[in-house]
């Protein structure tokens, strides 16, 4: 057996299992069983204080729970979309949270309130909860009109920020595309709609 020095302070380790459970097939006699164990999640950080905005304020867990009670008395949420979006070149948050904005509503169609098949309400009164997760580092650099252009109908009564997302290398820089460095950003998005 090889020796795990290699590995000692990795987050993973192989470890074989205690009793083995019947597997639904019969796997080759060359095969061994490992089971992955992950070291337990440390307790959040709390949040600095520092960066005054609404999405601090929201991540207060006696302010979220008023803020969202208040939210659904003003709104009757239907349904939530979800998407992801991604900026390789540029270093644009603002591009990558719209590709989110449009992945999240792009697979979806909403011929309830065009249809009547909610008495007395129409697409007039569409109402759109938008909430981002966003790098930290970049929150403060997001054009918000870009991002609610990016929905064709709908009153949007609220566009949160939250941290969330990534900046992780796309691996080249291409200057020609605008790259300042080899960052790519991703964002995530939650669009609440309800009328």
């Amino acid at each position: 057996m090889a020796s795990a020095a290699p590995f000692s302070g990795s987050l993973l380790r192989l470890t074989k299992p205690v009793t083995p459970q019947p597997p639904f097939f019969s796997p080759p006699p060359s095969c061994s069983h490992f089971h992955l164990r992950t070291r337990p999640r440390k307790a959040k950080r709390p949040i600095d204080g520092a960066l005054a905005s609404s999405s601090m304020a929201a991540a207060q867990p006696q302010t979220r729970d008023v803020q969202q009670q208040g939210a659904e008395e003003a709104m009757k949420l239907l349904f939530v979309e979800m998407g992801v979006g991604y900026d390789q070149h540029g270093q644009d948050i603002t591009s990558a949270a719209v590709r989110a904005c449009k992945d999240a509503i792009s697979s979806n169609s909403i011929p309830a309130f065009r249809r009547g098949s909610i008495p007395g309400v129409n697409s007039e009164q569409m109402k759109l909860q938008i909430k981002l997760g966003v790098p930290r580092p970049v929150q403060h650099l997001l054009d918000f009109e870009r991002i609610k252009a990016v929905f064709p109908y709908g009153e949007i009564t609220s566009c949160e920020v939250v941290d969330g997302g990534m900046i992780c290398s796309s691996g080249t820089c291409i200057e020609a595309m605008g790259d300042k460095n080899d960052d790519c950003y991703i964002v995530n998005a939650a669009v609440y709609v309800g009328y």
